[in-house]
């Protein structure tokens, strides 16, 4: 391989990697890490009770099959796989856009981990909970307020569950007016999350999806002619993940809310808005943020999350109950809501991540948040002048145009002048304890990268990205082949990818691996 210029800025990386085989793999017969005393007769009876009120088709015919492996071995198991890890805490995170990876204060875990937090139970009476009920009512007291919106659940687990669950008000706020079956129609854009699509869909409504124009924005002439009185609702993202902001957004939902239409607001992408824009004033009934990214709470890969969704006053009594209210002298759940969609979760949510943001918001302040919005902002102009710098890189649409907390580029003129792909880059990358997100299909955009830096960073960190960057894009001009061989410095090498689209060979749980297997 080609040597790397050690006084650039470019990080001398190598990923540990160990052939670990799977905990279940590692499990012997009677091997144990803790020696549970055998439990009181009074409990036996009392579970056994319990179990014999269970049908017999919730009862397990055998005991669980749990790896029997020693406190040792699991640890160095764990350590080995934590070498084998990227993340936001490890690398400089830019990489992974639209998820605005973010730095998430330990302190704040800290607090969420207490035994004050860490001993609660769900089924707790109220009077006991005070503490947690007077957090999440506070928390959604800042939400309405950094909205617009009137009352907020934390229910949903995340975006995509916030999604549908605004799907679901959507389809009860229709089907007691009476139209539900005649506005069967969802308008989103080509930019905004998938989920936005996918989740009232799986409702069972027919998507129109508009295209954008010649500037980036959705285009208002396809979007006019789309409204009509089959509209049920606007489902969109702004910014959308092209970092572009539609600046003509109150017209459109001025349209749906003409037609009769609902407008819910994905602000996944709200980290460049804290202070600057509302989804009140923009005319949205409904928005959600993901607590997990926009308000310092770990991502926790892929859950526990928060997807917080507000609504208007006419929208409360369709919110998942129950909500958290205050009479004046106690905290209290409440579950007066008439024509709720029901539950979306187990439970309230996750409320040690709504903890996490409330600690997050109240260390900041208005004016914090605002400061966050603007050096995100800042960060994202600088980085996509010093990656246009380089001849092979550029973003879509109008240069000129605004991207606030985000962008999306296209390598498209490297993928021309010398076969390597985005993709190609994005295992390069890895070379150097970096990261670049590449789960962009359909590729609209040729060639996409997607790149968020957040306000974390410092310019030395977003120098570092970029070098490294140029540095892959040269090596596609100068020596094309060692990026087709990459990664070579990481866990893994290529994998073939081909069993990703056929069902048959997924393996999601260590049972469907053995039953698999035996049938091979």
């Amino acid at each position: 391989m080609k040597r790397i210029n050690r006084s650039s800025k470019i990080r001398d990386f190598h990923q540990a990697k160990w052939n670990e085989p799977i905990i279940f793999e590692l499990s012997r017969k009677g091997e144990r890490g803790v020696l549970v005393p055998k439990a009181e007769e009074a409990i036996v009876n009392q579970v056994g009770d319990g179990l014999s009120k269970l049908p017999l088709s919730m009862r397990r015919n055998g005991l669980p099959n749990l790896p029997e492996i020693n406190q040792k071995r699991v640890l160095m198991h764990y350590l080995r796989l934590s070498q084998e890890t990227l993340g936001g805490d490890i690398n400089v995170e830019i990489g992974q856009g639209t998820c605005t990876v973010k730095y998430n204060p330990k302190i704040n875990d800290k607090i969420a981990n207490t035994e004050k937090m860490t001993a609660l139970h769900p089924l707790q009476d109220e009077s006991t909970v005070q503490g947690i009920l007077e957090i999440m009512y506070k928390t959604d007291l800042m939400m309405r307020e950094i909205s617009g919106m009137d009352y907020f659940s934390f229910q949903p687990g995340g975006g995509s569950q916030a999604t549908m669950t605004m799907a679901s008000i959507v389809r009860m706020y229709h089907r007691l007016r009476g139209e539900e079956e005649k506005r069967d129609e969802i308008i989103t854009t080509v930019y905004s999350h998938p989920s936005d699509a996918a989740a009232p869909a799986l409702k069972g409504y027919k998507i129109i999806t508009i295209m954008a124009d010649e500037n980036g924005h959705p285009d208002y002439e396809a979007f006019k002619a789309a409204v009509s009185d089959r509209t049920a609702a606007f489902v969109v993202a702004n910014p959308e993940d092209t970092g572009i902001f539609n600046p003509r957004v109150k017209e459109f939902t001025d349209l749906v809310t003409k037609a009769g239409g609902l407008n819910c607001y994905d602000q996944a992408n709200a980290n460049g808005l804290f202070g600057v824009a509302r989804a009140k004033e923009a005319g949205f009934h409904m928005c959600y943020f993901n607590l997990h990214k926009s308000f310092g709470t770990p991502h926790g890969c892929g859950g526990p999350g928060s997807g917080a969704i507000g609504v208007v006053e006419k929208l409360k009594q369709y919110l998942p109950k129950p909500l958290v209210g205050y009479d004046g002298k106690k905290y209290f759940l409440d579950y007066d809501l008439k024509d709720s969609i029901g539950k979306v979760k187990a439970f309230y949510g996750t409320p040690q991540v709504v903890l996490k943001a409330y600690a997050w918001i109240m260390s900041l302040g208005a004016e914090g948040l605002y400061e966050v919005a603007k050096v995100a902002s800042l960060n994202n102009v600088y980085l996509i002048k010093r990656l246009l710098e380089h001849k092979g890189i550029t973003v879509p649409y109008k240069i000129d145009t605004q991207r606030v907390e985000q962008a999306r580029y296209t390598v498209e003129k490297i993928t021309e002048d010398t076969g390597i792909t985005s993709a190609d880059i994005s295992r390069r990358v890895m070379d150097f304890g970096m990261h670049i997100w590449s789960s962009h299909h359909p590729y609209y955009i040729p060639e996409p990268i997607t790149l968020e830096p957040t306000e974390t960073p410092s310019r030395e960190d977003l120098d570092e990205y970029v070098d490294t960057l140029h540095h892959i894009f040269n090596e596609a001009y100068e020596s094309p082949e060692i990026i087709h061989k990459a990664p070579h410095n990481s866990t893994i090498h290529q994998v073939d990818e081909s069993s990703l689209d056929d069902p048959e060979k997924w393996c999601p749980s260590w049972r469907v691996y053995l039953r698999k297997t035996k049938e091979d």
